[in-house]
C-alpha cells in the first residue's frame, strides 16, 4: 500500500543551491532511488542524479542520506519511518556538478597515480606461481565497487581540500596494500605508500570501513597492515640491518666477480 513521504533534495551546481521539499509516493519494498527515479518522473524533470546498475554493483548512485553516506539503490524506505522526513544531498568531499552529481575525477586521477602490478623479469606471464592463502589475503579488496563513500567520509580530504594533493584515500591506499601483500609484485610499494600517496596521514579512525557498502574491512586488513610493515622498515633495527645487507650483497658479488 504506497503513501506519500516527506523528502528534501538538494538542488544547485557549484555556484550554490538549497534543500527544496517535495512529497513523493512510497510503495512497499521500495528504495531511495526508486523515490527518485519517481521525483524525476513527477515533479523535477531536470533533476540530475548518477545511476548505473540499481543493484548496488557500479557505486554509482552514492550520496548522503539523512546526513550518512548511502548507495541510494540499496537504502530501503522501510529503513525509515513514514513521519521521518528524508534528506538527501550529494556527497559532500567533491564538488558538485549539478544536484545529486559529483565530480569523483579526484579518485581516477590517483588510480592514474599507482604503478600497476610489476611481476618478475625472469618470470613468463604463464609461469606466474601464488600459494592459495596469497590469493585469499587480498582477495577481499577485489570487492571493491568503487562508490568512493570511503574517500568520502575519510576526514584527512573531507576537511582539509588542500590534503587531497598528496593523499590518495582509503580506497587508493588500499589498492597500494593489496599489491604489496602480492608475493609476486617487484615495486617498493611501502615506500611508495609513505612518500607519494601519505599514508602517514591516515590516523585509523575507521570511518571508511564503516561506510563500506561490501563490508571490506579496509582499515584492519590494508591500512593498519600496510602501516606496520612501514614502521618495521623503518624503526625496527634488525629489519633495518638486514635490508642495508641485502642491498649491500649485490655489489661485493659484482666486485668479487671482477676480481
Amino acid at each position: 500500500m504506497g503513501y506519500d513521504h516527506h523528502f528534501r533534495v538538494w538542488r544547485g551546481d557549484d555556484t550554490g543551491g538549497e534543500l527544496d521539499d517535495f512529497s513523493v509516493e512510497v510503495n512497499d519494498g521500495e528504495v531511495v532511488l526508486d523515490i527518485i527515479h519517481r521525483l524525476q518522473a513527477t515533479q523535477a524533470p531536470d533533476l540530475a542524479v548518477r545511476w548505473n546498475c540499481k543493484a548496488g554493483k557500479c557505486g554509482s548512485c552514492s550520496a548522503e542520506v539523512n546526513g550518512k553516506p548511502r548507495l541510494m539503490c540499496m537504502t530501503r524506505m522501510s529503513t525509515f519511518d513514514k513521519d521521518e522526513v528524508v534528506t538527501v544531498t550529494p556527497i559532500r568531499t567533491f564538488p558538485v556538478i549539478r544536484d545529486l552529481v559529483t565530480d569523483v575525477s579526484y579518485n581516477y586521477e590517483k588510480a592514474r597515480e599507482i604503478p600497476s602490478f610489476v611481476p618478475p623479469a625472469d618470470l613468463a606471464p604463464g609461469e606466474y606461481r601464488m600459494q592459495q592463502v596469497d590469493v585469499e589475503r587480498s582477495q577481499e579488496f577485489r570487492k571493491c565497487i568503487e562508490c568512493f563513500m570511503c574517500n568520502n567520509v575519510c576526514h584527512v580530504i573531507r576537511d582539509h581540500e588542500e590534503n587531497k594533493e598528496q593523499f590518495a584515500g582509503p580506497r587508493y591506499l588500499m589498492r597500494v596494500a593489496e599489491l604489496d601483500m602480492h608475493p609476486l609484485d617487484q615495486a617498493d610499494r611501502q615506500h611508495e605508500a609513505q612518500e607519494q600517496h601519505g599514508l602517514g596521514m591516515c590516523n585509523i579512525t575507521k570511518c571508511c570501513t564503516e561506510v563500506c557498502p561490501e563490508h571490506i574491512k579496509i582499515t584492519d586488513n590494508a591500512l593498519i597492515p600496510m602501516k606496520e610493515r612501514v614502521v618495521d622498515r623503518r624503526y625496527d633495527p634488525l629489519v633495518w640491518l638486514g635490508n642495508k645487507i641485502l642491498r649491500r650483497t649485490p655489489d661485493r658479488d659484482r666486485s668479487s666477480t671482477t676480481d
